[in-house]
């Protein structure tokens, strides 16, 4: 066989290979297919494994890239951007904080930062949208709020964007029987009544925290860093370990509900850690039969039997569904201790909600905390807030990068606040 046919009949696999995944998925600027829950249907798992299989023969990792101006090459003039090769990379970035049966004012929000139209569907204008968590009691719209994540899920998955989704204290309650802020008037909204403790339970709304719903998440700036909930520290053999220990390290955020304690024991590897722990935890709620009755009016259950030392610690006051410290001790206890956590789970800033905010969202520590619950539910009547990050990295004449992060507070009522905004000069390869 010649020589060119040869090559011709070794590349149409990896041609087909790549039609199919683009089909699926144009570049991602996230990486291809990119793992949101510990529990995801046939389609999610097979995108990524064509996603994978596509990044072994894609060297050294896709990424989002802008078409750039001359002047978007720092110090370049026109001859120079002409024999510019690299890319400029940007990613755009929502967190919402709790939302407390809310769906009025949490489409006010969303369509307020851009994340959603005027018709509440995913709008392609973010990359990323995080909510962390509370999604559950204080108002009437649970049904209403879990079918429409899971619906912009599937949107933004179709158009490269991607939804993150971490559970806060109040959905670990009413799994675990505590209903003590559960509206009579919610529970009407459940047909039949009594279908509201399967639901969460065993039903359709565990099956959605099992499959798409995470206690933790760090999210890379970068996707050379690999996709959301990469490890820090990445594992030996890992695609992104080399990235993850280059210039790019601890270009990430981190997001929980409460808050990630300098105190708690299992901060690595991020957030497969807590994620695993929390995952149990849910499992195990999810096998005792039969399921208590919630309290009130029965007895308060507690966790169930055979909870380890683990999962209790993670529910405890210091796990990273409760902690508060970050929101209500003194900077001047807390704030020294922030690097340390930093370094161990692999990020600049750490982002939570569950501590309101009535004025609005709080930095803290230089913007390495921030806490976004604003109470933005009809029961608290806070700020209609949104947390907007912006990422670039931008190529630099002759060699190097020049890396830049701008965290805003949006609001609907009143004016945005610039909450940090950084600049780095980074040397070298950055994989």
């Amino acid at each position: 066989m010649p020589r060119g046919t040869t090559l011709a009949f070794m590349a149409l696999p990896l041609l087909a290979l790549s039609l199919a995944y683009y089909a699926q998925s144009s570049s991602s600027p996230l990486g291809p297919a990119p793992h949101l829950g510990t529990g995801l249907q046939f389609s999610l798992a097979l995108s990524s494994l064509i996603g994978y299989a596509q990044a072994a023969v894609q060297a050294p990792f896709r990424f989002k890239t802008v078409e750039q101006p001359a002047e978007a090459v720092f110090g370049a003039d026109e001859d120079d951007y002409a024999r510019e090769p690299r890319p400029r990379f940007t990613r755009k970035i929502i967190a919402v904080g709790d939302i407390h049966g809310d769906i009025g004012n949490a489409e006010h929000i969303l369509q307020m930062a851009g994340v959603v139209d005027e018709n509440n569907n995913w709008s392609g204008n973010v990359d990323v949208f995080v909510q962390t968590g509370d999604i559950i009691d204080r108002g009437d719209d649970t049904i209403e709020l879990f079918n429409w994540m899971e619906d912009l899920r599937e949107q933004a998955l179709a158009v490269n964007g991607i939804v993150l989704s971490i559970l806060g204290n109040h959905e670990y309650m009413n799994a675990i029987g505590d209903w003590r802020y559960v509206l009579e008037s919610e529970k009407k909204t459940f047909e039949p009544r009594d279908s509201r403790l399967e639901a969460v339970t065993t039903g359709w709304l565990a099956d959605a925290w099992a499959a798409n719903y995470t206690t933790a998440a760090r999210l890379p700036l970068h996707g050379l860093l690999g996709p959301p909930n990469t490890d820090y520290p990445a594992p030996d053999g890992s695609a992104f370990a080399r990235a993850n220990a280059g210039p790019l390290s601890h270009a990430a955020f981190s997001f929980v509900h409460g808050g990630l304690a300098p105190t708690y024991p299992n901060l690595q590897p991020f957030p497969s850690a807590i994620n695993g722990i929390g995952s149990s935890l849910l499992r195990r709620l999810r096998e005792r039969k039969p399921q208590p009755l919630p309290h009130p009016p029965s007895s308060y259950p507690g966790l169930p039997a055979g909870t380890t030392r683990e999962e209790a610690r993670m529910y405890s006051a210091d796990g990273p569904l409760w902690y508060r410290g970050w929101a209500d001790e003194d900077d001047r206890k807390v704030c020294p201790m922030v690097d340390a956590v930093l370094e161990k789970t692999g990020t600049r800033r750490m982002v939570m909600g569950h501590t309101p905010q009535f004025d609005g969202i709080l930095a803290k520590c230089d913007g390495k905390v921030i806490i976004i619950d604003t109470g933005i539910s009809h029961a608290y009547n806070g700020a209609l807030s949104a947390l907007s990050i912006e990422y670039t990295l931008e190529p630099v004449k002759g060699g190097g990068w020049k890396e830049k992060e701008i965290v805003k507070a949006l609001y609907a009522d009143q004016d945005d606040e610039l909450l940090a905004e950084s600049t780095r000069d980074l040397d070298g390869d950055l994989w």
